[in-house]
């Protein structure tokens, strides 16, 4: 599962990877490691995984981790082959999701593309770009289907009506993820098309540091113009960022943090939420060996979540012994919790939640 950063040129999109790249506000607790040099995996922070390593004393302790692309930077015509724009379609369709860059500060010594700040227009200006790709790809699988739809097949037809439906928004300028859809429609339509504008967003604001606590009027802006779309907007000082990477020690970046009004770095915050923004939640394993933050997708069953260590699990599995979070911190041991009678015992259906403590049995 991975995020990839879009953005016009000069909106903070790379600095903001390479802050992701350096984020020593994070400690040696979650490093970064770079896999290729624009697709970074970046570990999840996680105060319940330092909590659980405190408990149990293990020999290792292993978080979380999301995929952060840096994607080349757009261009008007893209969808054409403009500048980069055919890697750039390409690269942004194999993310799960998309971290939008706009630039919301105003500074004379950084050109902008355009020529002056309107965050507006850059959004409208990419969005357009990716809404004429999903359009051409719509359009070919319409073509395909038509005759099958004009002869009466009931499948076809109703695939054809769906699919009108998509062109009318996106002819209007609208993103598909602000459709609703009957969730038969999407299962058997509309997730097959793979549509770039129906990947979950995140609209990153980058301000200037007086506005990196309470935001600004572009912000503001672009609050109310996505409120259609069900996206998430957070506000980040990507220079700040960059600052605080040059910092050596812990304290003083926390001193830096707190002169501006600020209790984590923005990155931290924005890790965490491109990992919601996937829909994916964590579950812990705690033993002697390691304690480590597995990764799962929302709604995920107990022996889906055995199979993320290992298929022999899933296809083996007996039943998950499984501790709460709150329970096992709140306890401080296993052992305790027992004594508690706070361990459950579920069955391969169960749903998993997020901060659940899990114990696998299974035969093979």
């Amino acid at each position: 599962m991975k995020a990839g950063i879009v953005g016009l040129p000069n909106v903070g999109k790379s600095t903001l990877f390479n802050s992701l790249s350096n984020a020593k506000a994070q400690s040696a607790n979650f490093p970064f490691c770079t896999i290729e040099p624009n697709i970074g995996v970046v570990n999840v922070p996680d105060k319940r995984l330092g909590v659980l390593a405190d408990l149990v004393n293990p020999e290792k302790v292993i978080p979380a981790t999301v995929e952060i692309v840096d994607i080349a930077g757009l261009v008007k015509g893209a969808s054409k082959g403009e500048g980069l724009g055919n890697k750039f379609l390409g690269n942004i369709r194999e993310t799960d999701a998309i971290l939008h860059v706009l630039r919301c500060f105003e500074d004379d010594n950084i050109i902008h593309v355009d020529g002056s700040v309107d965050p507006l227009r850059d959004k409208e200006t990419i969005d357009i770009e990716l809404q004429l790709k999903d359009l051409e790809t719509t359009e070919k699988r319409r073509d395909k289907i038509l005759r099958a739809a004009n002869t009466g097949n009931k499948d076809a037809q109703k695939e054809l009506g769906v699919l009108d439906q998509i062109i009318a928004a996106l002819e209007a300028a609208l993103n598909v993820r602000s459709i609703s859809f009957s969730y038969e429609d999407r299962i058997n339509y509309v997730n097959t098309l793979q549509l770039i504008t129906d990947k979950p967003v995140m609209y990153i604001c980058n301000v200037s540091e007086d506005a990196a606590v309470g935001g600004n009027h572009f912000v503001n802006q672009i609050k109310e113009a996505v409120v259609t779309e069900k996206a998430q907007v957070l506000v980040l000082a990507v220079s700040i960022e960059a600052d605080i990477n040059e910092l050596d020690s812990y304290e003083e970046r926390q001193l830096f943090l707190e002169d501006i009004g600020l209790v984590e770095p923005g990155s931290a915050k924005l890790i965490r939420s491109a990992y919601h923004l996937l829909s994916l939640q964590t579950y812990f394993t705690a033993g002697e060996k390691e304690v480590r933050a597995w990764t799962v997708k929302k709604g995920a069953t107990a022996s889906q979540a055995a199979g993320v260590i290992h298929t022999d699990f899933e296809k083996g599995f007996i039943r998950a012994e499984v501790i709460s979070y709150e329970d096992y911190s709140d306890l401080g041991s296993e052992q305790m919790v027992k004594q508690a009678g706070k361990i459950r015992v579920e069955g391969k259906e169960y749903i998993v939640q997020d901060g659940d403590v899990m114990h696998f049995r299974f035969n093979v």
